[in-house]
């Protein structure tokens, strides 16, 4: 009986380590499985523009998560679109020609949300001598290397029936115009908020906006097509953070007003009053823009070709998409 006894107990601790071991490999497995590889965060690209301060603005009130979207800033838009290119983001904020050029340059690329519609925040300021577009002939105008630069200072000289063998084009990324300008090395800058502020401080004056060019400058998320299609539920939690902060915008102007200061390095009057040169469209005039405006977008193509800024015909259908703003 005590023999039988040692025996039954042997197997008993025998099963219950096969049991355990079992039950390990077991765990291990639906770990391995439910879990698969830990996705990182979409990295998000931005460089300073009162029209992307929204996403900031999100983060800072809670509302954007970090372990989905991780933002990043760069000192120009050229910076980002470099990293774009590059896989080193994700998604970006850009222009809407700065998509068409990346589109242009075969990027498999999605444009999911309209940030904003400049009307007046993107601008020409020059010296106060010069008065108009017609009087920068002959001139130095800083014009940063990106989309955007090109297309504002080629639409202004149109309008003044000049080309751009009329001027002297200084490729300079906008955090360097300022400096620029007051050591006297241009004569005028293309450029943008808040940078248009410190400049008109220092004497610059406007020559052109973003308000002769209605509907031409807007400012998009891109993403690249790849992530569009495995990452549809973190680009609508960041889509949904985005329009909360329009919300926290519109319920406590001076609260956002001072978050967004201290990172554009403005006054929070200052932020308030870039606003007046932004749309910030709503999620329902976002929806209506991304499944409507295949015809607008149409003619921002044409117009980008007819100035060589793209060189050949873009395959336009696919790149506007609304799935991201849809939360189901």
């Amino acid at each position: 009986m005590q023999a039988g006894f040692f025996i039954t107990c042997s197997e008993v601790r025998m099963n219950i380590m096969r049991l355990s071991l079992i039950s390990f490999l077991l765990l291990m497995v639906l770990t391995i499985s439910g879990c698969g590889q830990p996705q990182t965060p979409i990295r998000l690209g931005t460089n300073v523009w009162p029209g992307y301060e929204p996403l900031y603005l999100a983060q800072e009130i809670g509302q954007l998560d970090n372990g989905k979207i991780r933002l990043i800033g760069y000192p120009s838009a050229s910076e980002v679109i470099r990293a774009f290119r590059n896989r080193s983001l994700e998604a970006a904020s850009l222009t809407l020609d700065e998509a068409l050029l990346l589109l242009d340059k075969g990027l498999p690329i999605k444009v999911v949300l309209v940030h904003d519609v400049s009307h007046g925040a993107d601008a020409i300021l020059a010296r106060p001598d010069i008065r108009q577009i017609s009087d920068l002939r002959g001139k130095t105008v800083a014009v940063e290397s990106s989309a955007l630069g090109a297309y504002v200072i080629t639409r202004a000289l149109q309008q003044s029936n000049l080309g751009l063998e009329a001027i002297q084009i200084k490729h300079l990324d906008v955090s360097h115009h300022e400096a620029a300008y007051k050591a006297g090395r241009v004569d005028a800058v293309v450029t943008f908020e808040p940078f248009n502020t410190r400049l008109k401080e220092l004497g610059a004056q406007e020559i052109f906006t973003s308000r002769e060019l209605p509907g031409e400058i807007i400012d998009v998320l891109v993403v690249h097509e790849d992530i569009f299609k495995t990452r549809l539920d973190d680009l609508r939690h960041l889509t949904r953070s985005w329009f909360a902060a329009l919300e926290y915008i519109d319920a406590e102007p001076q609260k956002a007003a001072a978050i967004m200061g201290r990172r554009l390095k403005v006054s929070d009057e200052e932020v308030l009053a870039s606003y007046q040169g932004i749309e910030l469209p709503t999620l329902e005039q976002n929806v209506a823009m991304l499944d409507d405006g295949l015809a607008a977008l149409r003619k921002l193509a044409v117009i980008m070709s007819e100035h060589e800024l793209v060189s050949h015909d873009l395959e336009l259908e696919q790149l506007l998409n609304s799935d991201a703003l849809h939360q189901d």
